[in-house]
């Protein structure tokens, strides 16, 4: 049902864009102002507006409001490859698989690891957005790794909580080309979207901080195994700052990295997985660890590059 508001045009907004003074006023983007007015849902003083048109003070303005969006619901589906690493009453950590989202999103109808938990039969903790109760952080699509979701409300807050600030242990382990210079290091770069490419990440100087730490476990002839550690949970971070440095991670080529090479080791994602993940318990407030293997295809790739 669509509601139907009728306001006024406060001093404050005189000479303003219809666009830029509805999104202040209703609280909504100024990308759906525009649809409103495109589809001639916004009036000033009885007569249809267009979204660069200017207010005048004392005026009304009539707006049909757009419906109220459908929460996203997951589906509850068996994840195959995804295991429960550990369980209590307060926290499941699972091994969640390559194409996997942790949950739900507009554009995304796959398999979702809160599906996946409530299908096998676990409670989430009745905490957060009806798409994600009891996600407290998540992992991309692409890669693989352990995840840990609240059980309890208690876990839930305190491990929001905990990633925020920056007390979880994050480790991960990539694989990229080359061989980093020092091999022990520090990436310290702002992240945002990419200038000229909207739908991926970069280096960039109005970024937010994203903070990488890395040291080298193992060197192959065109590749490296490194360890890292993040301070931050940027999107894409390590992806970005190891293509920034000129080492992309083996298999993505969304960030630079050698066609040929992720084809012989046989790679069809970047290789990246997330490997340990170390917080206090909310239960017992003891230091808490679990890992996670790797996965076939990262195993079989490093054997390939080890010859």
């Amino acid at each position: 049902m669509r509601e139907s508001r009728r306001l006024p045009v406060p001093e404050g907004l005189d000479g303003m864009r219809v666009d830029a003074a509805l999104a202040k006023l209703l609280g909504i983007s100024r990308a759906r102002v525009a649809q409103l007015c495109t589809a001639g849902d916004v009036e000033i003083d009885g007569a249809a507006v267009g979204k660069s048109e200017r207010l005048s003070a004392g005026g009304w303005i009539d707006v049909m409001m757009p419906a109220p969006e459908e929460p996203l619901i997951p589906k509850e589906e068996l994840v195959e490859g995804m295991d429960v690493l550990y369980a209590d009453e307060d926290v499941i950590c699972v091994f969640k698989p390559v194409g996997v989202a942790a949950h739900p999103t507009l554009g995304w109808d796959g398999p979702t690891v809160i599906g996946g938990l409530r299908a096998a039969g676990y409670a989430l903790a009745d905490a957060g957005p009806t798409e994600r109760k009891g996600i407290v952080h998540r992992l991309d699509v692409g890669t693989s790794g352990v995840m840990v979701v609240a059980a309890s409300e208690r876990a839930y807050s305190q491990l929001k909580n905990a990633f925020r600030e920056r007390t979880v242990k994050k480790t991960y382990h990539a694989v990229v080309q080359g061989l980093p210079d020092p091999i022990v290091g520090t990436i310290d770069a702002p992240i945002g979207r990419h200038p000229s490419a909207g739908w991926k990440f970069g280096v960039v100087d109005d970024g937010k901080p994203a903070v990488t730490h890395y040291k080298l476990l193992e060197a192959f002839r065109e590749a490296s195994l490194l360890e890292v550690h993040l301070e931050t949970g940027r999107t894409h971070q390590i992806r970005v700052h190891m293509s920034a440095t000129g080492h992309p991670c083996v298999g993505d080529p969304m960030y630079g990295c050698d066609p040929n090479l992720a084809k012989r080791v046989g790679l069809n994602r970047q290789w990246l997985h997330a490997v340990e993940l170390g917080f206090t318990h909310p239960g017992t407030g003891k230091w808490f660890e679990c890992t996670a293997p790797y996965p076939d295809d990262l195993k079989h790739a490093v054997e390939v590059l080890r010859g």
